[in-house]
């Protein structure tokens, strides 16, 4: 992090959908100027000066054009932060070079990603680097993967309280949601989607829990890939579209924590069943919004979640957290969480190293707390 930059943060995307979201919980929250220094940033001057003005945010709110594909305006913009949020996504595509300003500066980086084909060749290519300069790339910053992989580091912590030590079982279970997918999580996932087709290797990749935990292979995960009955619910569980990253955050966050939890650690996650509805996100359909779009501000209030997470001793003796979260998961969420993982990282987890982190193990309790102190996100014990 550069500690004298002119800016806290800069929202690089601000003229996309969510990052127009960012950029206005900044604007209502924060204000400009104040307690958080934050600036608008995008391809487009015109385009800026337009979202600023949709926003109602004020006329000093900084504005910064860069172009993704312009490494000279990049490295002149992170030069000016302490953090870059970016939601330019998919950032398989349009992510390279703005990771790579950011190990160069040792300005702080921190993303949406759900790319993890993406995300192993920046552990692979900056995790040095970054460790040099004193950059913090955070990946996930969004609802992949922060109120699960939080909700992993929470259902630890409450098993080392209650039971006297962390748990080498741990279950993600999504109760209920309303909302869905953003088009740039769909975007993200078309664009993997060709990566694979062009290199069929990176489907082993894929499939694999440790994917980014480079150098530790753990034992074999549950495989969530079929209807179950759980009794620690109660209820009917199934596949969970975003398993495939959140289970490989939550183990990179188990490798960064010195395996915390064990090198034996199991995780999986699921989804509850509801008789006669679709599974998981399959009832979006054809409705998945293109990048850009989304819902109206109404139907981002009226979203939701509650996921449970259950810790299992050894010996079978249990703890069960839940993470709720107040707004639609895509969007209304994942933008106040992004904005928050943010001040966060610059204000409070000033002594993490360099390096290419998850959420949870850079910021830990300080984001738990955040997060329910300014994001609408609850961290419950309930039993």
């Amino acid at each position: 992090m550069q500690p004298n930059a002119e800016f806290d943060i800069i929202v690089y995307g601000a003229t996309g959908y969510t990052g127009r979201l960012v950029a206005e919980y900044l604007a209502q929250r924060y204000g400009v100027g104040g307690e958080v220094k934050w600036a608008m940033a995008g391809r487009s001057g015109a385009k800026l000066t337009e979202v600023r003005a949709a926003l109602g945010a004020p006329d000093e709110t900084p504005m910064i054009v860069a172009n993704a594909d312009d490494p000279a305006q990049l490295d002149a913009m992170v030069r000016r932060a302490k953090a870059i949020v970016t939601t330019v996504g998919p950032y398989q595509l349009y992510g390279d070079k703005l990771v790579a300003a950011c190990v160069a500066a040792g300005t702080d980086y921190l993303d949406l990603s759900g790319e993890p084909n993406w995300m192993a060749h920046i552990i692979a290519t900056h995790d040095a680097a970054a460790k040099s300069s004193g950059a913090r790339i955070v990946h996930s910053c969004g609802f992949d993967s922060i109120p699960f992989e939080l909700g992993v580091f929470f259902v630890e912590e409450t098993a080392k309280a209650r039971l006297g030590s962390y748990v080498p079982r741990v279950k993600g279970r999504l109760r209920a949601m309303q909302g869905g997918l953003s088009g740039g999580t769909a975007a993200s996932g078309a664009a993997t989607m060709a990566a694979i087709q062009k290199d069929p290797g990176l489907i082993a990749l894929m499939m694999n829990p440790f994917a980014l935990t480079p150098g530790f292979q753990g034992p074999e995960q549950p495989p969530g890939d079929g209807v179950e009955h759980d009794p620690d619910l109660g209820m009917d569980v199934g596949p969970f579209m975003m398993a495939t990253i959140n289970t490989k955050n939550v183990h990179r966050s188990n490798l960064l924590l010195g395996h915390r939890w064990g090198k034996d650690f199991t995780y999986d996650e699921m989804s509850v069943v509801v008789p006669g509805a679709p599974t998981e996100f399959t009832a979006m359909g054809a409705d998945v919004p293109k990048p850009g779009e989304g819902p109206s501000k109404a139907e981002r209030e009226a979203g939701f979640y509650d996921i449970a997470f259950i810790g299992i001793a050894s010996d079978g003796r249990r703890v069960k957290v839940s993470v709720k979260g107040d707004r639609d998961p895509g969007y209304g969420s994942t933008s106040k969480i992004l904005a928050e993982a943010a001040i966060c990282l610059v204000n409070e987890a000033k002594a993490t190293p360099g390096g290419v982190w998850t959420p949870g193990a850079a910021m830990g309790t300080k984001l738990v707390d955040r997060l329910q102190s300014n994001a609408g996100l609850t961290f419950t014990v309930e039993g």
